[in-house]
């Protein structure tokens, strides 16, 4: 198996973890395979959970900690990085996004990333204060390809009738991002519903969020200011899921979703 460069623990609380992870393989004198033996994964995915491309488990800390009695390390550092900004989120996300089966998010605020026109990208990418607003909105547009490819994810899609009222980069630009959400919600691998503003208090009100799960586990993302957090453990995703339900409880069903898009469309 081919070496990965080294990680700097210093970069993140995250690399820090993946570095230690093969610190201590080392140490021991252990093969990738019997390190992996310890926690139940192959050497190749334990290769990529010492190069950062993949995470342990709050359980196979747990097992990492009891094999070495490192008086929980382990799993203490895992939960900080749980709880801290990586830097690299965005990057990590999207590697995630392009391994989904199942994406489900909720924008209390704006359409979803991966059903935004280029206009409406650009506009809310602006707002935001990006730097460079054109080279934001094309990564953004090439996330959207997964929708296309093979195999496609299913996107499971909730937002707010606030969000198709709100005139983002002006009118004209919101009437084609609604036009462009009816018809991305007549594929099958897409659903979209609406939750109406007669609803009232909801659990939404607490910010977006997103729901990743596939071959890679499930993983959430918690929107935040200035960027984001990854939340890889199994029982705060858990909790997403949740709350993800609770606010599917008060949307439209598929097709009153549509009607109401379309009168915000006719509205414009």
């Amino acid at each position: 198996m081919a070496p990965h460069p080294a990680i700097d623990p210093d970069s993140s609380l995250w690399a820090w973890l993946a570095h230690d992870l093969r610190f201590y393989r080392e140490k021991y004198g252990l093969s990738q395979s019997a390190m992996g033996r310890i926690i139940g994964r192959s050497a190749t995915n334990l290769s990529n959970c010492e190069a950062n491309r993949r995470r342990i488990t709050d359980k196979e800390a747990k097992l990492l900690d009891a094999r070495f009695k490192t008086g929980g390390h382990f799993l203490r550092l895992l939960h900080f990085a749980q709880l801290g900004h990586d830097p690299n989120w965005l990057k990590q996300y999207v590697n995630l996004e392009k391994r989904a089966a199942v994406i489900k998010t909720f924008q209390a605020l704006v359409i979803p990333g991966l059903l935004q026109l280029p206009e409406y990208a650009y506009a809310v990418i602006k707002a935001g204060g990006e730097l460079d607003p054109e080279q934001a909105t094309n990564e953004r547009m090439k996330r959207q390809a997964i929708l296309d490819d093979a195999p496609q994810p299913m996107l499971w899609a909730l937002t707010t009738e606030s969000v198709l009222e709100w005139p983002i980069g002006g009118r004209e630009v919101m009437r084609r991002q609604l036009a462009h959400l009816l018809e991305m919600s007549e594929r099958p691998n897409v659903g979209i519903r609406v939750i109406p503003k007669v609803t009232g208090e909801h659990a939404g009100l607490d910010g977006s969020f997103s729901i990743i799960s596939g071959e890679i586990g499930a993983v959430a993302y918690a929107d935040s200011p200035g960027g984001g957090r990854l939340v890889p453990s199994t029982t705060e995703v858990d909790l997403y899921t949740v709350r993800y339900d609770r606010i599917g409880q008060v949307a439209l069903p598929a097709e009153p979703s549509r009607v109401l898009i379309q009168k915000a469309m006719e509205a414009l």
